[in-house]
């Protein structure tokens, strides 16, 4: 699996992306979490509100700041 957290470095994408190492770590799953900071790769995906959070290369959240428990959901 997958995952990327897409963001800005501020404060809600790295609050994003804590929650998704949280979920990660919390349902055993063998995956890889990379953030995305790059705004032209952002922008390659599509992207114009952050944090964004993608999954297999499928966009799964726009603009929202996830808690762990709702990652856990999307995982």
């Amino acid at each position: 699996m997958n995952i990327k957290v897409l963001g800005g470095g501020c404060r809600s994408c790295e609050a994003l992306l804590k929650a998704t190492k949280e979920a990660v770590e919390k349902k055993g799953i063998d995956a890889e979490v990379e953030y995305i900071t790059d705004m032209e790769k952002i922008m390659g995906y599509g992207i114009m509100s952050m944090p964004a959070l993608m999954i297999d290369d499928k966009i799964v959240s726009v603009g929202k700041v996830l808690k762990a428990k709702d990652v856990e959901k999307l995982l």
